[in-house]
């Protein structure tokens, strides 16, 4: 800022009260997993088909078994997702219910039979 500059010291000091907002650093985190597009879609795919596996993803989102549990292993260690073994078969759904809104806030809806919201669960 330079000496001559004129400024609004009410709207610095609006400004400086929004940089305390809770958690902003894990907000970053939350919009940089999600501005991956194959992330992305994977939630989707979750979100409307919760207790989906490796396989059935890979084919509905057009990619590799290999790339998709990659994807997967990176949500569910932060806790976006949850895993669940059935015999010698492992589904996924979503776990992180922010994450869950924020689907919805995107257009994401429950056009399918047997979804819970009780199955997605707040952020510790």
């Amino acid at each position: 800022m330079t000496g001559d500059a004129e400024f609004d010291s009410e709207g610095v000091r609006r400004a400086t009260l929004a940089l305390r907002t809770p958690d902003i650093d894990r907000w970053a985190d939350r919009f940089e997993l999600l501005s991956d597009v194959n992330r992305l879609r994977l939630l989707l795919c979750l979100h409307h088909a919760p207790g989906i596996c490796v396989t059935d993803l890979a084919i509905a989102l057009g990619m590799t078994g290999t790339a998709v549990s990659h994807a997967l292993r990176l949500l569910r260690g932060r806790g976006w997702v949850t895993a669940e073994r059935e015999g010698r078969m492992v589904r996924y759904r979503l776990a992180d219910a922010t994450v869950h809104e924020l689907l919805h806030s995107i257009g994401a809806t429950h056009e399918h039979a047997g979804h819970s919201h009780s199955q997605v669960k707040s952020p510790d």
